[in-house]
């Protein structure tokens, strides 16, 4: 059975300067991205596109969406299986290859969580459920390059 979602988000440019697009350096790449019923978020484009470094860029958002993705997998995964995390961090990384057209595309995606447990016996069994959850990621199984997994077990013990 499959069950079908749907999203919805609002975005709006706001970085016209007084001539809208009359150059390509003469605009703000500035936007808001809204959803119904939640904090908006401020992006750009990266610095690189002279964009505002101080707002969320489109790459960033997406290697974010990864990794918190595979994170509630992972949760999930832990929970169904009885292992008690305590906490769960990732120092994302992804590379992206500017082509001669303008364009690009991200070349591969490295999530590194860091996953602490209460209980050390559940260290091998902790490990390897981020093979499951990165197949249930819908994030990761929705993008045309590889997202790879280096996880770190940590206990509190």
């Amino acid at each position: 059975m499959n069950l079908e979602h749907s999203y919805a988000i609002d975005l709006e440019w706001t970085g016209n300067r007084g001539d809208g697009t009359a150059g390509y350096k003469s605009y703000g790449r500035e936007h808001v991205i809204k959803a119904e019923g939640k904090h908006a978020i401020e992006g750009s484009a990266d610095r690189t596109f002279f964009g505002d470094r101080d707002r969320w860029n489109p790459e960033e958002l997406l290697l974010a969406a990864l990794s918190q993705c595979h994170m509630l997998s992972y949760l999930a995964e832990a929970a169904r299986a009885g292992v008690v995390v305590v906490g769960y961090t990732d120092a994302a990384t992804g590379l992206m290859e500017q082509t001669s057209n303008g364009g690009g595309h991200f070349t591969s995606a490295l999530l590194r969580p860091s996953v602490t447990l209460a209980d050390p016996a559940q260290a091998e069994l902790a490990a390897s459920l981020h093979g499951p959850a990165a197949a249930k990621c819908f994030i990761a199984a929705s993008v045309n390059f590889p997202v790879e997994h280096a996880p770190e077990i940590l206990t509190l013990a």
